[in-house]
């Protein structure tokens, strides 16, 4: 766990998918816009070697939909979006999390 970092980077990168779903659910953003949020929000630092292959794992079993976006003034940018697939993806690790965090919480009381 680095300093800046809440949570150890094995958790990150496990719990990862399930927030870019998350993210992704209330509206498109672009890779840099989601992983602001998510640290704005706690997370901690994502690094783009382990943000962008995370969003193309989530592209590629069709969970997210892209498209490109016009820059303006510079490079254009890739737009992710949640499919309706990722939707339903989202709910089933959602109910399987909230199976652990109740496991974590009953273990040793």
């Amino acid at each position: 766990m680095g300093k800046d970092a809440p949570f150890p980077g094995s958790w990150q990168r496990a719990m990862l998918p399930m927030l870019l779903l998350a993210e992704l659910s209330s509206s498109p953003a672009h890779g840099y816009a989601l992983s602001k949020s998510l640290q704005e929000r706690g997370f901690g630092p994502i690094k783009g070697a382990t943000l962008y292959p995370a969003l193309s794992k989530l592209e590629a079993a069709g969970f997210v939909d892209t498209r490109w976006e016009e820059g303006q003034g510079g490079p254009g940018r890739k737009v992710y979006g949640l499919s309706a697939a990722g939707r339903a993806e989202l709910g089933r690790q959602r109910d399987s999390f909230d199976k652990l965090a109740a496991l974590v919480q009953s273990t040793g009381t």
